[in-house]
C-alpha cells in the first residue's frame, strides 16, 4: 500500500517539464529520494534490534 502511494508517474513529469536538465534531475531525485530514506530507517532499525537482541 505504500508503494503505491509513493509511485509517480516520472515520464509525465518530464514530458511536461521546461526543457531544463537541471529540472529532470531534480524530478529524478525528488522521486526516489523517499524511498532511499525508507530503505536506510529499515535498515537501521534492522540493526538496532539485532544488536539489542544479541545482548539479552
Amino acid at each position: 500500500m505504500l508503494l503505491s502511494l509513493l509511485q509517480v508517474n516520472i515520464e509525465e513529469k518530464v514530458k511536461n517539464a521546461p526543457e531544463d536538465s537541471g529540472y529532470q534531475i531534480g524530478v529524478l531525485i525528488g522521486s526516489y529520494l523517499p524511498l532511499i530514506v525508507l530503505i536506510i530507517f529499515a535498515y537501521l532499525l534492522y540493526l538496532y534490534n539485532r544488536n539489542r537482541n544479541k545482548e539479552q
